[in-house]
């Protein structure tokens, strides 16, 4: 399931600021930070961002 359109355009990443694009891997959805410096992968977890730094993933 995506997340809403309005809810994409204003989330941000909570370490740069940078916008985020959603993904999935394995099945799961995710936000994946786009600054060029940052990357980090935030989980969605039933339908709920976790934009939460402590529980992103840098990409491997």
């Amino acid at each position: 399931m995506s997340l809403p359109s309005f809810l994409l355009e204003i989330l941000v990443c909570p370490q740069c600021h940078a916008p985020l694009m959603e993904s999935s891997e394995q099945g799961e959805s995710e936000l994946r930070c786009t600054g060029d410096g940052c990357g980090l992968i935030y989980p969605v977890r039933d339908e709920i961002p976790v934009l939460l730094v402590d529980e992103a993933r840098r990409p491997s």
